[in-house]
Parts: structure tokens; sequence; C-alpha cells
């Protein structure tokens, strides 16, 4: 029997009393379950992308694509339990304990799933309260900061036949969270609901004036000050449904939460929460004054419109502060799956808004007279979207030092320098590869000690893997990370080119047209093509790689191993002006690349993948590469 093994988020779910519930009135009881099943919990499941590996009786186990999914899936159930069990007595409700854990599971041929991560999920479901959900440490990490709700620590638990304490956390539903902005100086009585009377009411009219004249504002009957706007904070309205039918709201709802989830995925991003967000549902709303309410610099609104064949998407990016559009797309898509046309449109969205950010605070940051940590890492990341390059490389990795002296917990800053550095390794900049690269690992694990569940960084600890001969330990990390994020294009494009230098050229081209298609506008996109066009290179395909190194290069002329490779493929095909004259493009963005630094550089000690790169350096003597 083939069984896979993967890391996954884990629901498990359980009656509470379902025997005493079933002892009073079984048929009555699977009746009501039978009708929350198909009215509630499989809709909002679906919703959320869960599948559904097993029901035992009155439980089940459910996976999930993220925790986030999970969390709001769980949260949206539980809350509509709480409505339907309005007025029925307490020994007839049916509540659910809810357990969520992000681990590793192996998965059987027919679907089922086992493992440490099924064992904890259920485990953590025992200690949860009736109507309560519990999440592990590593599932909580996945959504702190990001829930509208009361959390207990619960500290290190030993849950029943799990040999170490398990950090459990308990999601208190219904409980709203504890406000982060500061309250009133504290020998000001706070403003509670017993100024409520009708004696007190011209005292309260008075009070909210004041209140709001000053900038104040009331949550949850207290008195409170918009946080001032955050680098990269941001709001995602609720898209407008403009199909003419109430009930396609489903699906604009869905893109907006979606949305919602990966842009807060961003690194040092501050995402307003989707249960304020839909606050603003149908409302005609100013951004500049959705801007100072919720402390955000930039607002996302956008529109859905569906027919019976094609899907229309509109998104557009707004300065909060100046009330400015920055940036605007549009999507036409036929209609197929509609949850698989959403996770494209959502992908892609989140992809070329998170560059669009980074440009503008980037922009912002030049502007500032006292620029922070933050501000020099968004320069920092701005130069690394300009292109592959030492020159560039280096005025990154200037800013992210910058950003690290000013603040040395600056985890974004410190895998920016580390994206710099594989960089400056692998793209032929430095004859020192092998010692840079021992670097960025030891320093990569220093911020994976500290971010256990960080996605870039598992990223780019498989980047520094697969350049030091070590391609099955490489995919793992990519793996992991498309585990964390499964929108992270880019994993797909670096296993792509783990096939290729593996000996297996011909398999490359289809991960990197996943990446492709899942970020089609992304920053690197360049890059993704001129890995294809190297898999045709090592497979003789001349021609072939000619037109997609064009492609590349038309997307991005700064990238200089794609001109490095372009000029020997010209020089293969005969044609040594042209070859010579991108020689020339190529040596002026990296002047150090040779020879002797290219066949150093081999990533793979495979026969096939040593044989195509031998054929791909007399190219490049023919066209004129220095030796070195």
């Amino acid at each position: 029997m083939s069984e896979t093994r993967k890391i996954a988020a884990i629901l498990v779910a359980d009656i509470v009393g379902y025997g005493r519930l079933a002892g009073a009135d079984e048929e009555r009881t699977l009746a009501r379950l039978r009708a929350l099943r198909s009215d509630l919990i499989d809709p909002t499941i679906a919703v959320h992308h869960g599948r559904i590996v097993k029901r035992t009786g009155d439980g089940s186990l459910i996976e999930f694509r993220s925790v986030v999914d999970a969390v709001r899936c769980a949260i949206e159930v539980q809350n509509g339990l709480v409505e339907r069990n309005a007025g029925v007595p307490p020994e007839r409700r049916i509540e659910f304990r809810v357990g969520i854990h992000l681990g590793d599971v192996v998965e059987e041929s027919d679907g089922d799933l086992m493992g440490d991560g099924v064992n904890i999920a259920a485990r953590l479901e025992g200690v949860a309260k009736p109507g309560g959900i519990c999440l592990s440490e590593q599932a909580y990490w996945q959504v702190k900061g990001r829930l509208d709700l009361k959390v207990s620590d619960l500290g290190p638990t030993q849950l029943k036949n799990i040999a170490e304490p398990i950090h459990v956390y308990s999601l208190e539903v219904g409980q709203p969270a504890e406000p982060k902005p500061p309250l009133l100086p504290t020998k000001t009585p706070p403003f509670t609901r017993r100024f409520g009377f009708a004696p007190r009411a011209a005292a309260v009219a008075a009070l909210v004036l004041l209140v709001v004249a000053g900038g104040w504002y009331l949550v949850s009957g207290r008195l409170m000050k918009p946080a001032e706007a955050g680098h990269l904070s941001i709001v995602v309205l609720p898209f407008t449904n403009l199909s003419g039918d109430p009930s396609q709201d489903y699906f604009a709802d869905g893109a907006t939460e979606n949305l919602t989830t990966d842009l807060s995925r961003l690194g040092s991003s501050f995402v307003i929460a989707r249960n304020t967000a839909f606050t603003y549902k149908g409302k005609n709303v100013d951004a500049k004054e959705i801007g100072k309410e919720l402390g955000v610099r930039y607002v996302l609104e956008g529109s859905v419109q569906r027919d019976q064949n094609q899907v229309r998407v509109n998104a557009q990016l707004i300065d909060a502060e100046s009330g400015g559009h920055l940036w605007a797309e549009r999507f036409d898509k036929p209609l197929a799956d509609l949850f698989s046309l959403q996770d494209e449109i959502v992908a892609s969205l989140a992809s070329q808004l998170g560059a669009e950010l980074i440009t503008n605070e980037a922009r912002r940051a030049e502007r500032a007279p006292a620029p922070d940590s933050m501000d020099l890492y968004f320069q920092g990341m701005a130069w690394l979207n300009n292109g592959r390059n030492p020159a560039d490389t280096a005025r990154a990795r200037d800013f992210f030092e910058r950003a690290l002296a000013l603040d040395s917990d600056n985890l974004e800053a410190a895998i920016g320098m580390a994206d710099a550095d594989v960089r400056a390794a692998t793209g032929y900049y430095v004859d020192d590869k092998a010692e840079r690269l021992a670097s960025v690992e030891a320093n990569l694990n220093r911020v994976l000690s500290r971010s256990p569940n960080n996605a870039w960084a598992h990223y780019l600890m498989g980047r520094v893997l697969v350049q030091t001969n070590r391609l099955s330990q490489a995919v793992a990390e990519w793996e992991r990370a498309l585990a964390l994020n499964a929108n992270m294009a880019a994993a797909h494009a670096q296993i792509g080119l783990a096939k290729l230098f593996d000996g297996h050229p011909e398999e490359a081209e289809g991960y990197e047209l996943e990446a492709l298609r899942a970020s089609p506008r992304d920053t690197d996109a360049n890059v993704w093509l001129a890995y294809i066009a190297l898999a045709k290179l090592h497979l003789g395909a001349y021609q072939d790689a000619l037109g997609v190194y064009r492609r590349s290069i038309e997307l991005n002329p700064n990238y200089a191993t794609a001109r490095f490779y372009l000029a020997a493929t010209l020089a293969e095909l005969g044609r040594l002006d042209e070859a010579k004259t991108e020689l020339k493009a190529a040596l002026v963005l990296n002047p150090g690349f040779t020879i002797r630094r290219y066949r150093a550089g081999a990533q793979s000690d495979n026969p096939a993948f040593l044989k195509g790169r031998e054929r791909i350096i007399e190219g490049m003597r023919k066209a004129g590469v220095p030796e070195g």
C-alpha cells in the first residue's frame, strides 16, 4: 500500500455528551445531526477548502490546506451552533469540542490520514471546553494576531498518550479579544454600559461628541484611540457582487476572505481581520475615513461579476492617506470549477499586491527623514525585486544590514539578508560560494529556531540545500514551505530546477509553468522563464531556448545569468555577432563572471547534468566569456 508523508492542518471535532443525547432520544438526535451537517457544517467546510477524511459517528477528522482555513471554519461552525441552540434546553443542545494541530501526517492510498499530527489534534479536542476550540502551539502561531476573540494560554499540557507536553491555546468563541490600542489613563473610569440609563443619556451624547472630535472611538464599551497607520497595513473590503443575484455573494465573500488570509502571510504585514472588514459590506465608505478609523495605509476594494460562461474580478488599491488610486487589475476567466478559479485569482492578486505594496512602502521610506528598521527593510526588498545582478543585490543587502543594526530582532530583515546572500552565492557573483552558503545556512537555522513555521525561511533553506547537492532535503524544505503557504509559487519553480540538477531536464518545465500559473506577474517570473530555457539548453533544444530567453529578458533585462546563457545559446546556433553583443550586456551586469567560476558552481554531481553543463560551457567559450 502506497503512502505519502506531508505537513497538514488537522481538525478533529466531537459532540459533547453524544451518548447521553442518543440515549435520551436517538432518532431525534440523529435527525438534528444530519440537518446540522447538511445546513451548516458541510457547507462551511467546503467554503474553507476542507476535506472530510472520515466520520466516526459523532466525530469528524478534517484536513485543511492551512490553519487559517481550519480555524475560520471551526469558529463559524461554533457560532452557528450557538445560534441554533438558542432556546434549546441545555440537556438537549448539540455542542462540539474542536482540536486543531499543524503537523506531520501520513496519507494512505485510500486518503485516510494517520500519524502524530492526527493523534495530537484528537487529544486537543479532548481538552477543549464544550463549544470551544483548542490549538497546539504550532497551529496557534499561524493565526496569532488575526483573531477577533479571546485566547487563553493553557501552557504546556500533558495530553493522553502523547509523550511530550503540548503547549495549548484555547479560543473562547463568543468572547471578544482584549483591545490592543492603549486605553485612557487608568485613573479615568472606564466607559461602561452603566451610562446607558436614561438620566445619563445627555452626558453620554456629550461624551461621544468629545470622543469623536478628539480622535477617540468606542470599542466594546471602552474609549480607545486609533493606532497610527503602520508599515504595510491594509484592509480588504468585502468585494461587491455585481451579478445581480444575491445567491452569488458567497463567491465575492470567499475571494475577500482568502485574499485577507494570503495578504496576512506577507512579511511584516498588518491586515485587518475579516470580521471587522465585513462590517463595511454594502456601505458607501470613503477610503480616507476607513484609513483613519482602522489605522491602515492601504485599502483594497473590488468587485465580482459572473455570468453563465465567465467570471470577471476587478480590484484596486487605494492610498488611505491621500485617497489616490495606486494600482488596479482585472481578471477575466472562463467559468470552471468555482473554488479552483477563486484560488487562482486570489493567488495571482496576492502576488501582485505584495510586490506593489513593497514598492510603495519603499517610496515612502525614501522620503522618511529618519527611516526606522522597517523603512530600511522595504527599501532592501525593492532592490531585490529590481533584478538579479551584483549591484542591485549589494544595495539590497546594505539596507537589510542597516535595518538589523537598528533592530536586531527584525526577522524580515534577517530573511531578506539571507535572500541577498543566497543570490550572491548562486548567481556567480563571488568565488567563495561554499563559505557563503554555509554562513547563510547557519543564519537560517537561527531564524527557524525563532520562527519554525516561516515559509520563506524554509524556501531559502531549500535554495541553500539544492546548491550544495542535497536535492532530496531541498525538495522537502520546499514542500514544507508550500504546506505553510500553498500560494508560494517560487517553491514550485525551485522544485523544477532541482529536477534539472538531478538529470531530468524534461521534467522541469511543468513545475515552472505551475509557478507562472500561480503568479503570472511575479517579480521572479522572468527567472522562472529562464529556468525553462535552461532545461531546453540541457535537452539540446537551442532554438526553443532562444525564444524563451528573449521573453525572460523582455520581462526584466537586469537578470545577468540569463544573458550569459542567451549568449551561449546564440553561439551554439552560429550567431556569433549577436552572441558577443549579448555577452557585453551580460558583463556590464556581472563583470566578474568567468567560465572558471561557472564550472566551480555546479550544483550537482549527476553525470547527465554535468554533461549538459559542459555543452553550455562550450557555447560560452564561443561567445567569448572570459576563462578567468
